[in-house]
């Protein structure tokens, strides 16, 4: 991923509007075309960053006359992948009119409240602060942006000095301010009295350009850009960050470490909220966290408030010496460190505070950095971790343009501190979603290519988990993982291939599901086969293959996942599906029922020991999963089908009839007791058996 993100850095920004394509669009689609050419790359702007206008003669659905309505991107979303609907639209003359409701600086949070009744054509969308900014420009179409290449000369001491000498007079200046109503102001005065911009850098901050039509706001927007990247790689001091202090780690140790590193970081940082984790050492972060001027840029903090929203004003760097890498010294170190960070931050607070401002946040970091290894990053959510990461890195990039030309400068305090803790953004969070059931939890399912593996991460998904698939068979895998991304999203699910008869591989897979997110909450040991034969004639292969993958995979899955909980210190769940078979012994299928049978004590033996940890073990059991089943599909099918004298289309009408309840058990029915069990309404069970088999008397628990 890193080595793919620095080979699109390398490639020059070109324009890739197409005359043809932009020919049958109308205005509000050529906005949108527009938008989502400049969200595709985040050179451009950052994930969920920038906005868009364009002012559009419309006929009022009221009058029925030509009247200049305002399409500018709504509050959230992202411009690479924003619809139509995503825009919101406002009248200009009732935009226009609201000068005349202004009441000053202090009070100019209070025009958000305004917008709403400006609004054109009954739009749901609601209008972002930006709003003003747009509106107010003297211009047909404007992009407000937030290109690495020009907040590093945005965040130069010498800003303004550095504009006027790389833009020769065809960009303005103007200094550090809020976003907000009174920013839109100045923005439109600097348009109207100096008519030959092509657009303004904002100190610390980004850039708005414009232009007469979409296409030449377009261009010029990445001929800015394309200007400030050419004039920093041609001026920028080398070697950067004042040159290298230590040598990166070979990947595969770096990767090591952070696996054992993470579980343990996630737990001091999640008594309050579960926090997911995101592991970056590309290119962009390893020249930082390697570099001389590591410790003293990351005091400065971060200076675009884009950034430091999702990053916080600052990083914590870790105490670790590559050069004599000492995991233990690193791990002892983190303790401290987070109390010093707790303190520092708590500190911020009670200095910047105002008599309005919300209560304090989360105190603990969300980005962490490794000298010679790399930088991570936790948040509530997968996603939301890895774009803070990404976020950081282009507050790197920031940072090595301006202190390669001159000398960096971070937000100052205050400023971050209104802004972070600003009402208006209190109120966004506050409107977010109830987080659902399983949000920052992480699972991990084993023969996750099967009916019930794939029923069970579908279920565990839509709950909010991020879930880690493995399973032997890697074609399988490959073909859940397809069938799972339409509800999962690519942050919140991965899968690794896995034998878990092998300890070797069950460790890998434990390593890698904490690299991929942070730990694990979740065991769901769900990995299967099914044999049935007369006992003379149960091989001593049959055998051990049933005990190899029901009871030793199990075993080694549930003790690796016990491991790492126990670390985190944040209790855990683990749900075994058994089976039937496990309660109640069938002639003709000794090696399955004994392991099955083995599965069910191993869970009530582990439950014994997890209790003081908080950790939780119950067993599912199903009876006669056949649809979806890959071992439905093989040779059991046709062994069940002769022990019972049917015939082989005739099966799952034979277990239906033969159920208490005359129902078919389904994949759904097991993931949905596995939820119970995996999450906090079963939170004071443990040791427990659940048959999920449509009734069947000879296996009631007792």
């Amino acid at each position: 991923m890193g080595a793919m993100s620095e080979t699109k850095q390398r490639e020059p920004i070109i324009s890739r509007w197409d005359d043809q394509a932009a020919a049958t669009l109308s205005e509000p689609e050529l906005l949108l075309y527009r938008s989502n050419l400049l969200g595709s790359d985040l050179r451009i702007t950052n994930f969920g960053g920038g906005n868009t206008s364009a002012k559009i003669d419309m006929l009022d659905p009221l009058s029925g006359e030509q009247v200049e309505v305002l399409w500018v991107k709504g509050s959230g979303g992202d411009l690479g992948s924003i619809k139509l609907d995503g825009f919101s639209t406002l009248y200009m003359d009732k935009l226009h009119a609201l000068k005349g409701r202004y009441r000053g600086l202090e009070l100019e949070d209070e025009m958000v409240g305004y917008l709403p009744h400006c609004t054109a054509n009954l739009n749901p969308r609601a209008a972002s602060i930006d709003t003003p900014l747009h509106a107010y420009i003297d211009r047909k179409h404007v992009d407000h942006m937030h290109p690495d290449s020009v907040i590093a000369i945005a965040a130069c001491k010498n800003s303004k000095a550095l504009t006027a000498r790389i833009f020769k007079g065809e960009l303005g200046w103007l200094p550090w301010q809020r976003p907000g109503y009174d920013l839109g102001l100045k923005l439109e005065a600097v348009s109207r009295e100096n008519p030959q911009l092509k657009g303004i850098i904002l100190e610390g901050h980004g850039l708005f350009s414009w232009g007469d039509t979409a296409k030449s706001c377009y261009e010029t927007t990445l001929a800015i850009i394309k200007r400030a990247e050419d004039w920093l790689a041609q001026n920028i001091r080398q070697p950067v960050f004042g040159g290298r202090a230590a040598d990166p780690l070979p990947a595969a140790e770096r990767a090591a470490l952070v696996s054992r590193l993470m579980p343990l970081l996630r737990g001091k940082i999640s008594q309050d909220e579960y926090k997911l984790g995101h592991f970056d050492d590309s290119g962009a972060v390893l020249e930082f966290v390697c570099s001389a001027d590591l410790k003293p840029l990351a005091a400065l903090g971060t200076s675009c408030p884009d950034h430091f929203l999702r990053t916080k004003i600052r990083p914590l760097v870790l105490d670790f010496d590559p050069a004599a890498p000492d995991f233990d010294r690193l791990v002892a170190g983190l303790d401290p460190a987070l109390a010093d960070y707790r303190a520092d931050y708590t500190a911020y607070y009670d200095r910047c505070k105002r008599a309005t401002s919300p209560k304090v946040r989360d105190a603990n970091p969300i980005i962490y950095l490794i000298p010679g290894v790399g930088m991570l990053s936790f948040a509530k959510d997968k996603a939301t971790a890895r774009i803070a990461g990404e976020f950081y890195v282009n507050a790197i990039n920031v940072m090595r343009g301006a202190n390669g030309v001159d000398s960096y400068v971070g937000l100052p305090e205050q400023e971050a501190f209104d802004i972070e803790y600003w009402l208006l953004e209190e109120a966004k969070l506050q409107r977010m979603p109830k987080p659902k059931g399983l949000a920052g939890r992480i699972a991990l399912v084993t023969g996750g290519a099967g009916g019930i593996g794939q029923a069970v991460a579908r279920q565990l998904l839509q709950e909010g988990a991020c879930v880690m698939l493995t399973d032997i068979d890697p074609e399988a895998l490959q073909g859940a993982a397809q069938e799972l991304a339409k509800v999962a999203g690519k942050d919140n699910l991965a899968t690794v291939r896995g034998n878990i008869t092998s300890e070797e591989e069950v460790a890998q897979v434990l390593a890698d599901t904490a690299l991929r997110f942070g730990g694990i909450d979740l065991l769901v040991s769900n990995a299967g086969i099914a044999s049935a034969a007369p006992l003379e004639d149960t091989t001593l292969e049959i055998w051990k293959r049933n005990q190899d993958i029901l009871v030793t995979g199990y075993f080694l899955a549930s003790r690796s996942a016990f491991q790492m909980m126990k670390q985190q210190r944040l209790g855990g769940s683990m749900v075994f599906v058994g089976s039937k078979n496990g309660l109640v012994a069938s002639a003709g299928a000794s090696a399955y029922c004994t392991a099955k049978a083995a599965e069910i004590h191993l869970a009530r033996c582990i439950a014994l020991e997890g209790a003081e940890h908080g950790i939780r073990v119950n067993v599912v059991n199903p009876d006669a999963v056949i649809r979806g089943s890959r071992i439905w599909d093989g040779k059991w099918k046709e062994e069940r089908a002769a022990s019972n004298k049917i015939g082989i289309d005739d099966i799952e009408e034979f277990y239906r009839k033969r159920s208490m309840l005359k129902l078919s058990v389904l994949p759904e029915d097991i993931a949905e007791a596995v939820y119970f069990f995996a999450s906090d309404k079963a939170g004071k069970s443990t040791g427990n058996v659940l048959n999920v088999d449509a009734g069947n008397a000879a296996a009631f628990t007792r």
